[in-house]
């Protein structure tokens, strides 16, 4: 235009500073306010607007600030792009004074402001101004609920969302990542039917949610169902879908399924290297993540902390005690990563299920920063396996002590005393544990089958199928008495109790039950895939490999730690985990 010989007018400026502010080419910008100045329109109050909105938006809010001080003529919409920019800068406090000096307030007023206490976690202020806004509109809705959203408070978000007059799929969006991210998978997938019901498109943000509510629940059924989805609607598997399918597939145990995915991804991002590496390290696929670990650095893909907590805890399942050590070794010195407390708890956690307890104490008392439970709580679990009365009645007396409300170091202590024979220790242990009004929490294995998750808890009777797995039960109870001679681990039970009812306390663990379930439903050659929240028992993990013998079956159990495969009588674990 300029080399044509055409002069702009006040109607031309305002959109070259609005391209350059969404290509974020502020130098540009610069020059355009000199062409303005020296083109005699730097009163117009159209052009000084976006100057602000250019500055503020740019992180300059000196600059912002004196043309705004400097303008005669400010509106409303001068005033909202110093909002806005204080706000993108995390400064409430200013933003607030800006807001309380605006004689004339619009909606973009209240929800930029809103939005900027609900990004920096004062969710009550925010809830508070939203409470007084004269009018709402649709962003006023979705900036309150992407509020509660960030700061994981479920029940408001979803009073809220349900109080809402209409909805778009940034609502739908929205609530459901707020089930997916606050462990409530189930409610995801069914706000998701409803959101389908009503005739809202699902758009990549909506994918990406359901697929983590699908890896949390171990959902296979529907997570395949979800992938179809995402290739019939023509959704792009980008990084972030791609990553999302690759996390969900390893995380519902079909790891081929997930390099499969991995593979065909054209873009590859420290996160998708960091989630394929992880998948095969909850699988136990050891010498896979390390090929993948080279294989990211022949990409040209440097990997960060995220990648070596995932390497170590590789190690660490594969019990690879000299590897594990040189990866932490080598983090600082040939990769510029500083370990953090995280790298040294994989460390610990893998020398201390080596059986190596003095070495893990020595690295707890050696590591540049003060221990957390979980290095403790790593410890204390070694203790519990190689029965180390000593150190894990030392251990657990201090976690108890740094964590008086979790429940699992009572009952780890607990298991010590008991395994020890000590039954008066235990049981003051655990009668602490009343007093302080703390719960054990539950094991619950969970089980899909044609899309339906069934959740089991020990001696749970709620099915209702439930006479039919308790036959089923007794089935394989006798079928394996007769055919291996198995009896019960009842040094897993560690309680004081008699030897025929800690036997049966044994035989109605939840993931036992899940699987005559899988057993009565699910045809032979299918295999039976459990998810359960807590570690896998020596006596279940026992009882599972007896039956995918007996039976011919193959069963995949997802615990808190890991991936067990077992088939033909043996496990992928190798009895380590």
């Amino acid at each position: 235009m300029l080399q044509s010989g055409l002069k702009p007018d006040h109607m031309t400026y305002p959109f070259v500073i609005k391209a350059c502010n969404e290509s974020s080419v502020t130098w540009f910008g610069l020059l355009v306010h000199t062409h303005v100045v020296k083109s005699g329109f730097e009163c117009d109050s159209y052009i000084v607007n976006s100057l602000i909105h250019l500055y503020a938006n740019g992180k300059d809010l000196g600059a912002a600030k004196q043309l705004f001080s400097l303008c005669s003529d400010r509106d409303v919409v001068s005033w909202n792009a110093m909002i806005d920019g204080y706000v993108k800068r995390g400064e409430m406090g200013h933003t607030r004074m800006v807001f309380d000096r605006m004689v004339c307030r619009d909606v973009i007023s209240w929800n930029t402001i809103i939005n900027g206490y609900a990004i920096v976690g004062k969710i009550d202020e925010a809830k508070r101004l939203f409470d007084e806004m004269p009018e709402r509109n649709l962003v006023s809705w979705n900036s309150m609920l992407s509020g509660f959203v960030k700061c994981g408070n479920v029940e408001e978000a979803f009073g809220l969302f349900s109080e809402m007059p209409c909805r778009d799929v940034v609502s739908w969006n929205s609530m459901l990542a707020c089930y997916a991210q606050c462990g409530k998978p189930n409610e995801a997938l069914a706000l998701f039917d409803q959101m389908r019901a009503v005739g809202v498109k699902p758009t990549e943000a909506t994918v990406v949610s359901l697929l983590s509510a699908c890896a949390h629940l171990g959902a296979l059924d529907k997570g395949l169902h979800l992938h179809t989805y995402i290739n019939d609607n023509r959704i792009e598997v980008n990084s972030i879908v791609g990553t999302a399918l690759v996390d969900m597939y390893a995380k519902c145990g079909k790891i081929s399924l997930a390099t499969q995915v991995f593979n065909a991804m054209e873009s590859k991002d420290v996160l998708a290297w960091n989630t394929i590496i992880a998948g095969m390290a909850i699988h136990g696929h050891v010498k896979e993540a390390q090929q993948l670990f080279k294989e990211m650095k022949e990409a040209s893909v440097e990997p960060n902390d995220i990648t070596f907590v995932a390497m170590l805890s590789a190690c660490s399942h594969a019990g690879m005690v000299d590897e594990g050590q040189k990866l932490l070794d080598c983090m600082s010195s040939s990769y510029g990563i500083e370990p953090k407390v995280e790298h040294y708890d994989c460390v610990i956690d893998l020398l201390a299920r080596a059986g190596l307890l003095e070495e893990a104490m020595e690295l707890i008392g050696t590591m540049p920063m003060e221990p957390n439970p979980s290095a403790l709580g790593a410890l204390l679990g070694g203790c519990r396996i190689h029965g180390n009365f000593e150190l894990g009645e030392m251990v657990g007396k201090r976690l108890i002590n740094l964590q008086p409300c979790h429940s699992g170091r009572y009952i780890l202590l607990s298991n010590i005393y008991a395994a020890a024979k000590k039954w008066d220790d235990a049981r003051k242990v655990r009668n602490l544990m009343k007093v302080n009004g703390i719960s054990k929490v539950p094991g619950v294995s969970v089980i899909e089958l044609k899309g339906m998750v069934h959740r089991f808890v020990a001696g749970d009777w709620s099915h209702p199928e439930s006479n039919k797995i308790y036959d089923k039960l007794n089935e394989i109870h006798t079928r394996l008495k007769s055919a291996i001679g198995y009896s019960a681990d009842t040094g897993n039970v560690l309680l004081d109790m008699e030897e025929e009812d800690k036997e049966h306390a044994l035989a109605v663990h939840s993931e036992k039950l899940a699987i005559a379930y899988g057993l009565l439903h699910l045809d032979s050659k299918e295999a039976i895939r459990i998810v359960k929240n807590l570690r896998v028992c020596r006596d279940c993990h026992h009882v599972t490999k007896l039956i995918s013998k007996v039976y011919g079956r193959e069963i995949i159990v997802r615990d808190r730690n890991r991936f067990h495969h077992f088939e033909d009588g043996e496990c992928s674990c190798l009895d380590f985990w």
